[in-house]
């Protein structure tokens, strides 16, 4: 039995879809906060249980009959450790074999903002003595396609990255890798840096979008405090906006443009390109 928590999420609905054409459908659990969310899956044969990071009484009866579990760390920045600690205690009371977490590349010595919590729930899953493997994910494609269409129309990426690379791969592959370490074995104790095959620049995403949509789009770099108030200005929180310029700062540094090919090795494939996910992305408006 294969338990994947946050299952109704972008990152968990895939992996569930992964692992239904490796194993039966009744082998697999989608855990979700709301399992209304989670209908269709059910319809398929798929158990779906309610598991809530909040309410850690939903966590042992989602995990009963559990031999491995996923957890997708939770959305809530701020939040997570204590979260990813009341799913890691039902995991160990369920007695599973393994338990894999989505964490951050690099996570015991990026400096990145968004690290501190994946690094403490590493720390903690080691501690706790269950069985488990790091899935230390980087940058998904996807997190540029809102950038990328917002740059058909106005012309400017606007980041503070410099010339620094990131190595993105696209959200399928990182599930793909997940669902390869559930059903396959020799996982135990894993740590895997998780990035695309190739790494990329923001100039070089500017001129693949002007490439793609027509349009002339240019890469405008800008110091950290001002790139945080350009995102401020679109919606963000002051704290979310600035670790997301701060963000940009680590790429310029290096720190998500590491390509040690463990991704591309546990789907068995290249990693998706950056072009494939844009030029699908563009097209669909």
């Amino acid at each position: 039995m294969i338990v994947v928590t946050g299952a109704s999420g972008h990152l968990g609905r895939l992996v569930v879809e992964e692992l239904a054409g490796h194993v039966p459908a009744s082998h697999i659990v989608a855990a979700v906060r709301s399992p209304q969310k989670a209908a269709g899956l059910a319809e398929r044969g798929i158990q779906v249980r309610e598991a809530d990071y909040d309410r850690p009484d939903t966590l042992g009866p989602a995990f009963e009959g559990a031999t491995k579990i996923l957890l997708i760390s939770g959305s809530e920045v701020g939040q997570r450790v204590g979260q990813h600690k009341a799913v890691v205690d039902a995991a160990k009371a369920a007695g599973v074999e393994l338990l894999a977490y989505t964490s951050i590349l690099h996570a015991d010595t990026t400096p990145l903002g968004l690290a501190p919590e994946h690094k403490a729930t590493e720390e903690y899953i080691r501690a706790s003595g269950v069985p488990f493997a790091f899935l230390r994910n980087g940058w998904y494609h996807e997190n540029y396609v809102a950038t990328a269409r917002q740059a058909v129309q106005s012309g400017v990426i606007a980041g503070s990255a410099r010339d620094g690379r990131v190595a993105s791969a696209a959200r399928a592959d990182f599930a793909a890798a997940a669902a390869a370490v559930l059903t396959g074995d020799g996982h135990r104790s894993a740590v895997y840096e998780l990035s695309g095959d190739v790494a990329w620049s923001l100039p070089e995403l500017a001129a693949l979008v002007s490439e793609l949509s027509g349009a002339p789009v240019e890469y405008r770099d800008l110091p950290v405090a001002e790139y945080a108030k350009i995102l401020e200005a679109h919606g963000l929180p002051e704290p979310v906006a600035a670790m997301f310029a701060e963000t940009d700062a680590g790429i310029a540094d290096g720190w998500l443009g590491s390509t040690p090919g463990d991704l591309s090795r546990l789907i068995g494939r290249p990693t998706t390109p950056l072009r494939d996910t844009l030029a699908e992305a563009l097209k669909n408006g």
